[in-house]
């Protein structure tokens, strides 16, 4: 019998907790506060890594319990470019202009940290997305719903943006915010079992 380790989930992603929970588990939620803008990286998906280990390393730094930290980062790559969260209404509607029609990939960097053992493993999740054709009316209806100026990318598969997408080559919960295949790798890497975790 091992005993119960506690799962931090050091995001403030609602879909993302909700992930976790359909999958069994009951993460304490405990928000970074990093500063996202300051950090940087030559590529999307290395950005996306650098911001889910900045945010674990973040959280992990303040407890002495024992925890595992779970932290993630999603943008979107669009030609090379990293997309996070639209600054405001116009940036999403300039982006589903660009995005209809096309394919991006979704980014979305995982990194787990043992704070017992100082253990830490991290990885980027690439899936990708190809968008349908809403017109001119349906993206601004949609960017009226508020959702887009929430999510990275301006869209998401599990909200109003999802019959907006026309399918995916990868991991669905990926696109929502994050891949539990890959977690429960990363969690075998620093000596955890996922089914561990479950409450």
């Amino acid at each position: 019998m091992t005993d119960k380790r506690t799962l931090v989930l050091a995001s403030a992603s609602p879909a993302r907790l909700g992930l976790l929970r359909q999958a069994g588990l009951d993460p304490k939620v405990i928000v970074s506060g990093v500063d996202e803008d300051a950090l940087s990286a030559p590529t999307p998906a290395e950005l996306a890594l650098v911001l889910a280990e900045a945010k674990a390393a973040a959280v992990a730094a303040t407890l002495a319990d024992g925890e595992l930290v779970v932290g993630c980062d999603s943008v979107l790559e669009l030609d090379g470019v990293a997309l996070g969260k639209p600054a405001d209404a116009a940036d999403a509607r300039a982006r589903w202009m660009s995005m209809r029609g096309r394919s991006g990939v979704l980014q979305t960097g995982h990194c787990v940290i043992d704070t017992r053992s100082g253990a830490r493993a991290s990885a980027t999740a690439s899936t990708t997305v190809h968008f349908g054709t809403p017109d001119d009316a349906e993206i601004d209806a949609y960017i009226a719903s508020g959702e887009p100026l929430h999510v990275a990318g301006a869209f998401t598969l599990d909200g109003r943006s999802a019959p907006f997408v026309d399918g995916i080559e990868g991991d669905p919960g990926n696109v929502i915010g994050l891949s539990l295949p890959l977690l429960r790798r990363l969690l075998a890497e620093v000596d955890v079992r996922i089914t561990d975790l479950w409450a």
